[in-house]
Order: C-alpha cells, then structure tokens, then sequence
C-alpha cells in the first residue's frame, strides 16, 4: 500500500502553514492583513472551491452506485452532529462550539480525495467525491449555527441561508443533479478561484500559529478532540459499516475519510467569528499532525 501521496498532501499543507507563520512573524501580515486573509476565503476562495467540487458527472447510473455511499455518509453526518451534543460537557461555550463544528467537518475534501484514489483506485476517488457532499451541507447549515449569533431562530436562519458558502452549496447541488452546463470562462474562473483556497486557508492558520506557544498545542482538549476525530468517530463508522454489511469498497472510503483531521476552515470561521480561534488552529494542527499516524494505520486495518 503506497502512502506517499498522503505525506506529499500532509507535507504540502503544513510547509504551507509555515509560510504563513513566517509571513505573521516578519510583519508582512498585519492584523488587518488577517482579516482580510480571512474575508478572501468566507467570502471567494471557500465558495468557489465548493462551487467546484460539485461539477461531476453525474448520471442515474453513478447515482443507484453511490447511494450506499450518500446514505453512510450522511449517517455519519448525522452521527458526528448527535455526538458533539453529548461529548463536551463542561466546556467553556467558545470552545465548545469549535469543537462542535470540528467534529462534524473534518479535512475530508482537501485530503480524502487524494488519499482515496491512491488508496482505492478511480471508483475510490468516485466515493470520495459523493462522500463529502453530506458534509459540505452539514458544515455549511447546521455548522454555521455555531458561530453565526442572532436574536431569534428567524434571523439565524436568514444569516445562515445567505452566507455565500450556503449559497455556493444549492447552487453547486443543482448544477450537479440538473447537469447545468456552464460557460467555459466561468468554469475556469471558478476552478483558478479555487485554486487558491489550500493556500490562503492554510496560510491563514499560520497567521494564527504564530500568536500561539508551540509548546501548548498538545493540551488535554486538543488531545481529547484528536481523539475523537481520529480513532472514535472511524471506528463507530467501521463498526456500524461492518455489522450492516456494506460494500468493502464503500466502508474503507468511509472510514479513511470520517478520520480526517479537522479543517482549516475551523480555525477560519473562529478567527471570524470571535471564537476561541487559537484552541480552533491548536485542532486543526494537532490533529493534522496525529492524523500522519492514524490514518495510514486505518488504511492497513482496512486491508
């Protein structure tokens, strides 16, 4: 079994993160830089690249072969929600809802794509592609609840529904089920707008980084959430795929991808949003960082 596209994409992202340190710590990104770093993904670089991961052929034959697929992961999708009400008791609200949102939304689309072809071949990538529609949905509506604050569910609603990455979302959803061609100036717009996404969105937690002590990324929160994002939540994925008998091909995808390590999108909205976004960039790190351990083993069980 080859890992070495995963370490190349692990490599990537995180002498991407270091850049942005670098930057933050020479002065070159200043602290309206930052906000700014951070407009330029919520607002282009995050909708466009959700935007693109829509555009796939979609037929009545890949849909009856995904349905396994759709149908685990927005198990899962439901699973990991249900779980981030019952598995933080006691901590503080701007933590909590960090983890929350990091326990629904994992790095699924920026690593498991890759991870999955070099792992399960084209049929892999195929499941890859479905598996993170759910997610995407789920990040995008119910995860936006815990960072976007309203006087009333009313409002909440009307923040939510209108934040360009939900938009993106429907718009992407019925390009793809109505199978909308688009013009080929925009198609290659959104695809170069896209582009840039893992660059902005990683060096951004960089940016973050630098105003934390390396020493305090392992902490008993970060840990516990490493935890649960990369070992719990996988193997309630396995346990339930194996004793209802899914498809090997379906389970491993599932698996391999709900124990990816949590977004950089987390640290992002945090920084946003007025949570705690150091605790949200020590997850993302940490978990990153264990996830080069965890996930190539889960890759052997599933052998």
């Amino acid at each position: 079994m080859d890992f070495s596209g995963l370490f190349e994409m692990q490599g990537m992202l995180f002498t991407i993160m270091i850049l942005g340190y670098i930057f933050r710590k020479v002065g070159m990104i200043s602290d309206s830089g930052k906000a700014l770093l951070t407009d330029l993904v919520l607002y282009v670089t995050l909708p466009a690249s959700i935007l693109k991961s829509f555009q796939i052929e979609f037929s009545h034959q890949i849909l009856v072969s995904c349905l396994s697929v759709i149908a685990v992961a927005v198990g899962i999708q439901i699973g990991a929600w249900l779980l981030g009400m019952i598995l933080y008791p006691g901590f503080p609200d701007e933590r909590k809802k960090v983890l929350q949102y990091a326990t629904i939304c994992s790095n699924a689309g920026i690593l498991g794509n890759p991870i999955a072809e070099g792992i399960f071949g084209s049929m892999g990538l195929l499941y890859a592609s479905i598996y993170t529609i759910p997610q995407r949905t789920f990040m995008w509506s119910i995860g936006m609840t815990y960072f976007t604050q309203a006087p009333d569910a009313k409002t909440l609603i009307r923040k939510v529904s209108t934040h360009p990455c939900i938009l993106s979302v429907v718009a992407g959803f019925l390009i793809m089920v109505l199978q909308i061609p688009l013009p080929g100036f925009i198609s290659l717009t959104i695809k170069n707008i896209a582009g840039g996404n893992t660059f902005l969105a990683m060096a951004l937690v960089g940016t973050i980084l630098a105003e934390v002590p390396l020493r305090t990324l392992p902490e008993r929160d970060t840990i516990y959430y490493s935890f649960i994002r990369l070992f719990f939540i996988p193997f309630l994925v396995w346990l339930a795929c194996h004793f209802a008998q899914v498809d090997n091909l379906v389970t491993g995808v599932s698996v391999v991808l709900s124990g990816m390590p949590a977004a950089s999108v987390t640290a992002v909205l945090a920084a946003k949003y007025g949570k705690d976004e150091v605790f949200a960039t020590k997850c993302v790190v940490l978990s990153t960082l264990l996830s080069m351990i965890t996930v190539p083993v889960w890759c052997m069980f599933l052998a």
